[in-house]
């Protein structure tokens, strides 16, 4: 499909989106704290800076989108510049490998959670099976999330794209 902006359009609109505080980061914030959970934001001294970190339990947790991280859900390049952008997306990928590598040699814990696991239909699993996780590494977490349907029924959930053409 071809793409509805111009090019300085499409510059306009890419140049605003933002690395920190995206929704679906605020999402899985916003229901941690509420179940009790907390946590530091964007440590630098980390490698890959990661959106979220429980450091008593060497914990590091990347909200991920789907474009920018090349996940398997996403299988549309824009039709603009295809090589600049397969380049970009393998770039971010082999530095999230990376990233990861050296969190795991250092004794972290490492979470990734996708865009696309935030949807309306999949977020209260995704949510659920995170605080899960976090609760197997901390026990003394409360063994009840308090206030989980309020997060469950929340509109705040990004929307993968549902295009799927092939990277190539």
């Amino acid at each position: 499909m071809a793409d509805k902006m111009t090019s300085g359009q499409r510059h306009r609109c890419m140049s605003r989106i933002r690395s920190k505080d995206t929704r679906p980061e605020m999402v899985v914030r916003r229901f941690l704290w509420h179940n009790g959970v907390r946590y530091r934001l964007h440590v630098k001294q980390i490698p890959g800076c990661p959106d979220i970190v429980i450091r008593r339990l060497r914990t590091a947790i990347f909200v991920n989108g789907c474009f920018w991280h090349g996940h398997s859900c996403q299988k549309h390049l824009p039709e603009n510049n295809r090589k600049f952008w397969y380049k970009k997306i393998t770039r971010n990928r082999e530095r999230d490998m990376r990233n990861t590598g050296l969190l795991e040699a250092a004794g972290w814990v490492v979470i990734v959670v996708w865009e696309c696991e935030l949807a309306k239909a999949v977020a209260p699993d995704t949510l659920r099976r995170l605080l899960d996780t976090i609760r197997l590494l901390d026990k003394a977490l409360p063994l009840t999330p308090r206030g989980y349907s309020d997060y469950a029924d929340n509109d705040y959930a990004a929307v993968a794209a549902d295009d799927e053409v092939p990277y190539e």
